[in-house]
């Protein structure tokens, strides 16, 4: 069984990885396979359709993106913020690694938008928790949709920004996620 998921995975890697560099149209069964260097009835053993292995790429990388917030979370001490404060800070992660969950969602968002419902319904989890700590301000919403804004700027291309700058974007993000200090 380990081998089975340590292949499935290395698919999973495979498929991630044409789609950032190709893009979507490019990510097909077969390119997966050579790709992962599986055959293509290993590759159909764990995804038997394109739309199975893209909601596979989601739902791998949108876990990831779940438990690496959840990291942040279990090891923040500072209990004000810590929702926004970890959103920002795994999305900003997110970007320094090169994007990974963006192109799963955006294979999904090409071929079938319905395959986000999951990180929709995460989503609406992460704004709740966000809201739910800091009531009296609305910066750890506006921070963590800066992030979402920076994010789309690197997926898109759209004058992103330099790292330098990128680095003190964050470092102001962060702190509107702690009490008014002001």
């Amino acid at each position: 069984m380990g081998e089975n998921i340590s292949k499935r995975k290395l698919i999973l890697m495979a498929a991630s990885e044409i789609v950032r560099n190709e893009g979507a149209a490019q990510l097909t069964l077969e390119a997966a396979a050579h790709k992962a260097g599986v055959s293509k009835g290993g590759l159909l053993y764990h995804f038997p359709t394109k739309e199975a292995l893209i909601r596979g790429l989601v739902d791998e990388l949108t876990d990831q993106y779940v438990n690496e917030i959840e990291e942040r979370v279990n090891g923040d001490d500072d209990p004000s913020g810590k929702w926004s404060r970890a959103y920002v800070e795994a999305t900003f992660k997110e970007i320094e690694d090169g994007l990974k969950i963006s192109s799963g969602l955006l294979a999904a968002v090409f071929t079938n938008p319905e395959l986000l419902e999951k990180l929709q319904k995460q989503y609406k989890i992460w704004q709740d928790h966000i809201e739910a700590e800091n009531t009296d301000s609305v910066r750890p919403a506006i921070a963590r949709l800066a992030a979402d804004g920076l994010w789309f700027a690197e997926i898109f291309g759209l004058a992103p920004l330099e790292k330098g700058l990128r680095e003190r974007v964050l470092n102001e993000l962060v702190m509107w996620t702690k009490e008014e200090n002001e």
